[in-house]
């Protein structure tokens, strides 16, 4: 409990929180103090609150310009409503054209969408003005400085406090790091409840893409905006080294269904293999808590032992079954053990790091490092091209000022007290998708109900000003701080600051929970029956677009590794792109697929159909990064010509597949004759390997490295590539009953 507490608090959300309730507490003291009059201290609040959601991990140059865009969109806003508040049928109009553009403005991205919901913010709070305390010039004046003392404050935190947020986002991938490895390793002995075990790994994949995106944002940026401290050198070793782990742990070189019938009957020699998976998470965990100064940095002295026992295995393995059967088997597990060492390895990279001990010279330079870093689009076209029932934003964004306006006309035709409180519930409350609508709407009504009763109980007992004020402060840095993690217990926190705030000003308390509890539930209502009954947004509607993203992503990376086994040498940019690439597309067709898993289950429409082309990209994915990995780490042979025949046969695949997806008239012509003699030449191949190392044995003649080098690669790329064209044609032949299903 005091473990959970001290992480807390110190971190990152933690101190985001403080800063933000600092910057809206210290104006309203001091307003207090100074004119003996809180109205002024509470409209520089307003401006605090309104530019606070742009507030995210990423760079600074990024951080500065979203919170300068909220802070001209929360001034304007805030003065035009109050312009023309006593305006009824202007302003009902202009309530839902405006939010409807403040809303739409989200379809150029995730940071464009903090601002429209700063701007939103805006206007649902420009109805708490009042006139009789100043005038509306200087009250959106007031915001804007608000705004203004917020980004130098948060600005200065992220200057004097640079390694708080880099830390914390280390510690998330790390530990999300770990998780994903300890699925792989329950995967390797897992034949029974595998679906499972991949979503969830889905999932945790998604989210480790997430933090990786804002993570390589910060440091890149940092590197390009001003050179390479020791610092900043550290970071992107550490990252480059979290980076190969997760590349390693993704590129899976088994073959599940081949596996499971390799090892049937010898399913103990697997239980190293996962056993060492799991050595090498707890590990990982304890660097996180390394990297927390919770513990000092100890190396593991079981991984070496596992690894010998690993060999130990392989060699009784071989024995015991006898070559050459056990040669197939053997090769495999040899290819899993080295992955595995390659993990060891860049684990003890990451100790070395955090050691100050950096051996690894090899960074990016400035101009190859900005292109790692995902731009932010704001091609003007994205206006013209969303605008159509087609796409999700336009969509919500048309919902959500429908129903604004009627939450506002609700709250004024029925004379509630604070009529604004509805529409603050359906902006905050309210999203695109309908599972995080739902789970919001439920979070909020608990945690409103839960705050009241705790709030009802206080004023009960005690009807002392000063402890509801120390409530009141005490109560905004929780709130703010659970908002991401824990939004029920958040609303908890949110529901008791302003119940507290409003005691300190209004006598008749009880009344103002009453009220907070109706406009919530009233809120929370309106947006779940707007997300469920205005042009819903159900994922199967919109998940072929991530399906041709994916698969064409897999297409250019294949083509990259294809390049790179031809001409060897230093990993080239464009590789490293492709590969990130294609790691951000399946995380987005995975993230779209757990929304797609909250739809009402009467709205998940070919869901079988479509988590079978999930959980082939994934696995296509896989086995690619596997190759990938493979042709990187080892010294390989001239590339034979059966494999690009069977790499050609694979591209055509993709392309069909996308082809089909997008209704394409003409189609590429597959026919696939070609393949099976190509891969009746690798099995050729590496037979005539195999009795070449039979006569060996007879002959008594150890194992050449060349001979174990050949064998291997023959194997292993032999493998991934005929798997890889076995997923290709499963591939096409799901999206060709995909596309027959919707039409039907």
């Amino acid at each position: 409990m005091l473990e959970k507490l001290n992480r807390f608090i110190k971190s990152f959300n933690f101190l985001k929180a403080f800063v933000l309730a600092f910057s809206m507490v210290i104006p309203i003291l001091i307003s207090n103090a100074v004119l003996n009059d809180i109205s002024v201290g509470f409209s520089i609040a307003l401006g605090v609150l309104f530019c606070s959601p742009t507030d995210v991990p990423g760079s600074l140059k990024h951080k500065f310009y979203g919170t300068l865009m909220a802070i001209f969109l929360s001034f304007s806003l805030t003065f035009l409503f109050g312009a023309i508040a006593y305006y009824n049928w202007v302003l009902v109009s202009a309530l839902g054209i405006v939010v409807f553009l403040v809303s739409y403005f989200s379809v150029f991205g995730f940071r464009a969408s903090l601002i429209s919901f700063a701007g939103l913010l805006a206007i649902t709070l420009s109805f708490a003005y009042d006139s009789s305390q100043m005038t509306l010039l200087v009250h959106s004046l007031l915001v804007m400085l608000g705004g203004f003392w917020y980004l130098f404050l948060s600005m200065s935190a992220s200057l004097l406090l640079p390694k708080i947020q880099t830390d914390q986002l280390f510690v998330t991938i790390i530990e999300k790091t770990s998780e994903f490895l300890k699925v792989r390793g329950e995967l390797l002995v897992c034949k029974t409840n595998r679906e499972v075990l991949y979503h969830k790994m889905f999932e945790l994949q998604t989210q480790i893409n997430e933090s990786h995106e804002s993570i390589r944002e910060i440091i890149l940026s940092k590197r390009n905006n001003s050179g390479f401290s020791n610092r900043t050198r550290r970071q992107q070793l550490l990252f480059s080294e979290l980076m190969e782990i997760l590349e390693l742990a993704v590129s899976n070189p088994v073959n599940y269904e081949q596996f499971d019938k390799v090892f049937e009957k010898h399913s103990k020699n697997i239980e190293v293999f996962k056993k060492l998976n799991f050595e090498i998470a707890n590990q990982l965990k304890h660097i996180s808590r390394v990297i927390r100064k919770e513990e000092k940095l100890k190396s593991n002295t079981k991984i070496s032992e596992i690894l010998k026992e690993i060999q130990e295995n392989i060699e009784y393995y071989t024995v015991s079954v006898g070559l050459p059967t056990s040669r197939i088997g053997t090769l495999m597990l040899i290819n899993l053990k080295n992955y595995q060492e390659k993990q060891v390895q860049s684990l003890i990279g990451i100790e070395r790091i955090l050691g100050n001990y950096i051996s690894n010279n090899k960074i990016l330079g400035i101009k190859d490092a900005s292109r790692f870093i995902t731009p932010q689009d704001y091609d003007l076209s994205k206006i013209v091209e969303n605008f159509s029932f087609k796409s999700p934003v336009f969509k919500h964004s048309l919902r959500l000022a429908i129903i604004v306006v009627f939450g506002f006309l609700i709250g004024n035709l029925f004379s509630m007290q604070n009529p604004y409180w509805i529409l603050i519930t359906i902006v905050v409350i309210m999203r695109p998708s309908y599972g995080l609508t739902k789970e919001r709407s439920i979070n909020r009504v608990i945690g409103t109900l839960i705050g009241a009763a705790i709030a009802t109980t206080i004023i009960l007992i005690t009807q002392n000003i000063i402890i509801y004020g120390i409530i009141a402060i005490v109560s905004l840095p929780l709130a703010f701080s659970l908002i991401q993690s824990n939004y029920r217990n958040a609303a908890i926190f949110i529901t008791l600051n302003v119940i507290f705030v409003y005691a300190i000003l209004d006598p008749n308390i009880l009344s103002v929970v009453k009220f907070r509890i109706i406009d919530t539930l009233i809120g929370a209502s309106l947006a779940f029956s707007a997300t469920y009954f205005l042009w819903p947004a159900w994922q199967f509607q919109n998940i072929q677009e991530n399906f041709i993203e994916t698969i064409q992503s897999n297409c250019d990376f294949l083509k990259q590794i294809d390049i790179y086994y031809h001409k060897k040498g230093e990993v080239p940019t464009v590789y490293k792109l492709s590969r990130k690439k294609a790691f951000l597309a399946i995380g987005n067709l995975n993230a779209a697929f757990q929304r797609m898993n909250q739809d009402p289950k009467s709205k998940q429409r070919e869901f079988a159909v479509i988590y079978k082309l999930i959980t082939i990209n994934n696995t296509f994915l896989s086995s690619l990064t596997a190759l990938g990995m493979f042709i990187r780490h080892n010294k390989t042979t001239i590339v034979p010509s059966h494999f690009e025949i069977i790499v050609s046969h694979i591209i055509a695949n993709l392309r069909l597949a996308v082809e089909l997806l997008e209704d394409k008239e003409k189609l590429t012509n597959v026919e696939h004759s070609e393949v099976e003699i190509a891969q009746k030449k690798y099995e050729d191949y590496f037979e005539d390997l195999s009795n070449k190392r039979e006569k060996e044995i007879e002959e008594g003649v150890e194992i050449s490295a060349k001979m174990r080098a050949q064998l291997k690669e023959t194997q292993l790329v032999s493998e991934q590539i005929n798997w890889l064209f076995n997923l290709s044609e499963k591939l096409v032949n799901a999206v060709r009953l995909y596309k027959s299903n919707n039409e039907n």
